[in-house]
């Protein structure tokens, strides 16, 4: 009896097989990024008295500062968990560089924005982070 070797639609086959294996492989590998931009985050112990419409007036005014400022990318509006006794709200804006947050400090449009956010503030922590 002699040996077959396999056909050439065989070798085809397998050959393509382990293409898509080798692309799958890859598809999954995880992909991220080190951006250069910033991200100020806050997070809000709001004051007992503040009624709940005077807390969403804040967190609103962050979206209506932004689109003033020039320098703030994205803005992130919803918690979905807080660290930290008492602390109950996350604000975080993504700025393009730390020169845009300087602008951001100086702006009238954060000035109008602690009008109302501050009469309502307990207390809040700050933290930004780079790469």
């Amino acid at each position: 009896m002699r040996n077959r070797l396999p056909s050439w639609k065989t070798l085809a086959a397998v050959i393509a097989g382990l293409a898509l294996l080798g692309l799958g492989v890859l598809a999954a590998a995880n992909n991220y990024g080190k951006p250069k931009t910033v991200i100020h985050f806050i997070t809000i112990k709001w004051k007992p008295e503040a009624t709940p419409e005077q807390r969403q007036a804040a967190v609103d005014g962050v979206e209506k500062m932004a689109a003033q400022i020039p320098g703030i990318k994205n803005v992130w509006l919803k918690t979905k968990r807080v660290q930290g006794a008492g602390f109950e709200s996350v604000i975080a804006i993504e700025f393009e560089n730390e020169e845009a947050i300087k602008v951001y400090e100086k702006h009238p449009a954060h000035d109008e924005w602690y009008k109302v956010y501050i009469p309502v503030r307990g207390q809040s922590l700050t933290h930004q982070a780079t790469n």
